[in-house]
């Protein structure tokens, strides 16, 4: 009896999902419920009793209608979010059913085997090491903490320091050498590995937005014999540059620090032939994070991050426990990861890669970056806009002129109103100190069609502000 109630729950979810998702192409793209409708709506008594599973679910959709942003649909260029392939979503609705703790090879042994497959395959895409190792982390923040948790402990125990035994409190201070260009995710991991913001060096970059080289030089020297990691980017957030990766991985080795890669989206690039250009000699750093979440268009919780010292990231989280002995046929994966109890992330993965190989993915990865172009600059030729950056792979900024010549006010007040209009979904940033609109393309079903109603709706929205 328990197991028909549990299949007609999930026909019943099913079917609401299949209902959202048909309409992602006509609902508008911004939530349209306000905050104190959801809390009304959502905001219930704690219940005495319970209620039907299935009233519980359709109460759910109805409560929660207008309060879900079309993140999913092909017309959402706000940020770097993909939407979800058909079979990366049910690969995942199996792994909530079979209900696996992918903590380890004993309680999930084919999760375990699937990761190990998946990260085979990620590494022999991206061009990495084939020794390098992998986990599979919430997102690109923690695969970052991940890699810094590694290089925390080469270099710590390089200079004759057990950090994981000692803690930070005595030992050599580690610095961040890093582009003010960086993502926000790079400072709240040195904030939650101990390393504190105040560790973080900024450097100058060119007039592209890439790691000036002298200027990397130079500050290697001043750090002298302390323990340095160097961020790089493969792909920055509003324009998609990317470092110089062989020269500054030669400069950082010289002077034995540690290069990591923040490839969140741009080290998909590699999957391109038309893009893989761009990430020449990023096989050089020591380590690299990147989501599957983004450019695979994976279902939320698909982080990847790889490391080329396989022994640092082993000893930084590996711990044996007497109530649980793995198999040693296979990879334990906790051994790797920051957190123990979690959901198999491979099975999306494995399921996203077999459905797509490595040229539906690098299709993907071009019409995307084809996209972009065509959005930056037909949006950019419109009266009252301007192009502040041309993408070089999916990301691109323009800005909006405003007539009294308060540009930054105007840009915000168009990127609202575009917002509001409902057709597609932008949002703002502040770029060399001006306001600009960022484009981002990294969803599988963004057609021409959807470039088309999206600059029509922009034109519109320029027209009626002017």
């Amino acid at each position: 009896m328990h197991y028909s109630v549990m299949t007609r729950v999930l026909d019943r979810a099913a079917a609401h999902a299949s209902a959202f998702l048909d309409s992602l192409a006509s609902r508008p793209i911004a939530a349209t419920a306000s905050i104190a409708d959801l809390q009304r709506r959502l905001g219930k008594p704690l219940p005495e009793a319970g209620l039907p599973a299935e009233a519980v679910i359709d109460e759910l959709v109805g409560d929660a209608e207008g309060g879900l942003m079309g993140s999913g649909s092909g017309r959402f260029f706000g940020w770097v979010i993909g939407g979800t392939l058909p079979v990366a979503l049910a690969a995942d609705w199996l792994t909530s059913a079979w209900d696996q703790n992918a903590a380890s090879n004993l309680t999930a042994p084919a999760e375990a085997v699937v990761e190990q497959v998946c990260g085979n395959w990620a590494k022999e895409m991206f061009g990495l090491p084939k020794s390098a190792s992998f986990a599979f982390v919430t997102g690109c923040q923690m695969a970052h903490t991940t890699a810094l948790a590694a290089a925390r402990h080469k270099l710590l125990r390089d200079r004759g320091w057990d950090v994981e035994a000692k803690g930070l409190a005595g030992a050599p201070p580690l610095k961040i050498l890093t582009t003010e260009n960086r993502h926000e995710s790079i400072l709240r991991s040195a904030r939650l590995l101990g390393v504190g913001t105040d560790a973080i060096v900024y450097m100058r970059a060119d007039n592209s937005g890439r790691i000036a080289l002298r200027a990397l030089e130079e500050a290697l020297r001043q750090t002298g014999s302390d323990p340095t990691v160097i961020c790089l980017q493969a792909g920055d957030l509003n324009t998609g540059v990317f470092d110089p990766f062989e020269p500054a991985c030669r400069l950082a080795h010289a002077a034995k620090s540690w290069v990591h890669v923040d490839g969140a989206f741009g080290l998909w690039a590699a999957v391109s032939e038309r893009h893989r250009h761009l990430l020449a000699g990023v096989q050089l750093a020591d380590s690299w994070a990147t989501d599957g979440h983004k450019w695979l268009n994976l279902p939320f919780d698909s982080g990847l991050v790889f490391v080329a010292d396989a022994a640092a990231h082993r000893a930084s989280f590996a711990q044996d426990t007497s109530y649980s002995v793995p198999t040693e046929q296979v990879r334990n994966q906790k051994d790797w990861n920051p957190e123990w109890s979690r959901r198999g992330r491979g099975f999306p993965f494995y399921a996203a890669v077999r459905a797509l190989g490595r040229s539906g993915i690098g299709d993907m990865i071009d019409r995307c970056c084809a996209h972009a172009e065509r959005l930056v600059r037909e949006i950019g030729q419109l009266d009252g806009a301007e192009i502040v950056a041309p993408p070089v792979i999916n990301q691109g900024l323009v800005r909006f002129l405003g007539p009294d010549g308060d540009h930054d006010r105007f840009t915000d007040t168009v990127i609202r109103r575009i917002q509001d209009d409902g057709v597609a979904w932008f949002g703002g940033v502040t770029w060399r100190g001006m306001r600009a609109m960022r484009i981002s393309v990294c969803n599988w079903l963004t057609s021409d069609d959807d470039i088309d109603r999206t600059v029509a709706s922009v034109r519109k929205v320029l027209h009626l502000s002017s």
